[in-house]
């Protein structure tokens, strides 16, 4: 086909941007702590005098026992032609569960977990029996998926309550009352916070309780609010089928589990999202069967963790093996045996479609043995893209961060990828002001960004958040304004040394995906090189290299030859 002339774009995000989960009738006041919210309960004496509560005490005795939540999940059955809604607790109905096609809105906000929450979200309510709408206006129900990785991202979330006010109080009364909601891990970080500042609020569900949102819409639906953020040890979702938010995507992300156990000091990952648990391999390789046959050209497996998985279901693979990491690292816990690890899945999931681009996101440094390395080397359909998220250049900062991980180990594992596999992408995270960073601490971050020489970067200003280590044992102690010199130091050299790493694409031809048209012009396409770069590039006629002199105009799903012209402005010198 013909060279096409385009621009390739970096992409960036550089600015600051167990029991069961299960829980019951839960109302107006939090317990502390216990992540489950009941009623202000009333003293003994009223107790006695209320009906309404001896009324409820009966059938809370006549209830389920525990075990009754302890029962093992099962894959749905499909029902054609009626909602398909689990037993309902003693104090509703089967009726009281159904959505009764009432209209969900959803908002995603933060990583792409998130994206595939929501999915898993609306799975569930759409097997309830309720229906999906884009327009904020129709919505009976709007439910907010929401990040807590840093400040900015709660406050963002503020902002959007604060908006969805007017709309709540706006709605007439001849309406169903509109239900607002806050899902993921901002639920899970402050729960009762959020139903004490915001009475507008009516539920919260962490990001294990997404399961419990038709009951928990059902309590909302009596006035009252109603709460689960409940953290669950063995929660993966694994037989719930996400359903895709955009229909026309050519790409999907495929969870593979969920949690994290690294325990890094400035991360509030393993508070709000709980332990590491890993979903089967067979429910994973099921999935992306079904997402190849629905045609779909790309999934990314998504972790806390991805590369720390392993699959300990089945009996015979939980020997006692050791787990291997990169030379120079160690972990914050016990070392783990057993388990089918993440170098058998990426090798099955990457023959289920030759086809099917395979990526991963986010793994952690310590978690890339010699297996994985030369398995993506050797695997066309894997992307030949590894994300290292490397938080700092000094390595008394990342002994504070307790990463596991020195500098010079870092660049050494940075050097072994380069050698196992040439032509890699590669893109990283930054912190910028980190408790304690000194000027020189600083430098070295600098300097790693240019012996390095990342493709792709993410770096963001350090926020405490409450719970993490840091909060408790260290103190922020960096100014704001230094802590933004600093980033945007970092920037400026990141924007540098990427030109000069993607500078390399230049005069070559790459395979690109073609995901839609570009936000830039309408008479563009753009889509995504092996190294997750975006290419632009004329939407014209070209050359079906399957049918020889047919010429044909490309379609998100493609793949087309692409002849890199140049680079974005701030990636042209």
């Amino acid at each position: 086909m013909h060279p096409l002339q385009c621009v390739l774009q970096a992409q960036r995000c550089l600015r600051w941007g167990p029991l069961a989960s299960v829980s019951w009738l839960l109302l107006r006041t939090c317990r502390a702590h216990s992540g489950v919210c009941s009623s202000a309960c009333p003293s003994p004496e009223r107790r006695q005098e209320d009906g309404v509560w001896k009324d409820f005490s009966s059938r809370l005795a006549t209830g389920p026992p525990f075990q009754h939540f302890l029962r093992s999940a099962s894959v749905p059955q499909e029902k054609p032609s009626t909602p398909d809604v689990e037993d309902p607790p003693p104090y509703l109905t089967v009726d009281d569960l159904l959505g009764r096609q009432r209209k969900v809105y959803l908002e995603t906000y933060g990583c792409q977990m998130n994206v595939n929450d929501t999915e898993i979200a609306w799975s569930i309510l759409q097997k309830s029996g309720y229906l999906r709408t884009s327009n904020l206006q129709e919505a009976d129900v709007v439910l907010l998926v929401t990040c807590s990785i840093r400040e900015k991202a709660e406050q963002t979330i503020w902002n959007r309550l604060h908006q969805l006010k007017s709309l709540k109080s706006k709605r007439l009364r001849s309406q169903v009352p509109l239900r607002i909601g806050i899902l993921g891990c901002m639920a899970e970080r402050l729960k009762e916070e959020i139903l004490n500042r915001e009475k507008m609020v009516d539920i919260l569900a962490g990001p294990d309780a997404y399961r419990d949102l038709p009951r928990l819409l059902a309590v909302a639906e009596s006035g009252q609010q109603a709460a689960n953020v409940l953290l669950s040890l063995d929660e993966t979702y694994a037989d719930v089928v996400p359903v895709q938010m955009r229909p026309s995507a050519t790409s999907a992300f495929v969870s593979i589990m969920r949690g994290c156990d690294n325990m890094c000091s400035y991360c509030i990952v393993p508070f709000t999202r709980g332990r590491e648990r890993s979903r089967p391999v067979s429910s994973i390789l099921e999935e992306v069967r079904k997402l190849s046959e629905q045609g779909l050209k790309e999934v990314t497996l998504l972790g806390q963790n991805v590369n720390s998985f392993r699959d300990s279901s089945e009996v015979q693979f939980n020997n006692a093996v050791s787990t291997n990491l990169s030379r120079g690292f160690s972990t914050n816990y016990k070392a783990k045996q057993g388990g089918l690890r993440f170098a058998y899945l990426l090798d099955q999931v990457s023959r289920i479609d030759p086809e099917m681009r395979i990526r991963f996101t986010s793994p952690h440094p310590k978690d890339f043995p010699d297996e994985v390395l030369q398995l993506i080397h050797e695997r066309d359909n894997i992307c030949k893209q590894i994300h290292l998220p490397a938080q700092s250049g000094s390595s008394r900062v990342l002994e504070a961060m307790r990463r596991g991980y020195s500098r010079e180990a870092y660049v050494e594992l940075i050097h072994h990828i380069r050698e196992s596999i040439p032509g890699v992408s590669l893109s990283s995270d930054f912190i910028a002001g980190f408790c304690g960073e000194t000027e020189e601490d600083h430098l070295q971050t600098v300097s790693l960004l240019q012996e390095v020489q990342y493709n792709m970067g993410f770096l963001f200003a350090y926020s405490m958040r409450q719970k993490t280590r840091a909060y408790h044992r260290l103190k922020d102690d960096i100014p704001e304004e230094v802590k933004l010199r600093r980033l945007e130091e970092l920037i400026t050299v990141f924007r540098e040394e990427a030109t000069k790493a993607n500078k390399t694409f230049v005069g070559c031809t790459q395979l690109v995906l073609v995901e839609g048209l570009s936000k830039r012009s309408a008479t563009d396409l753009y889509g995504r090189n092996d190294g997750n770069l975006k290419v632009i590039f004329p939407d014209v006629e070209m050359e079906d290299v399957t049918n020889s002199g047919l010429r044909v105009q490309a379609q998100p799903g493609d793949y087309v030859l692409v002849k890199v012209r140049g680079l974005p402005w701030w990636q042209s010198g």
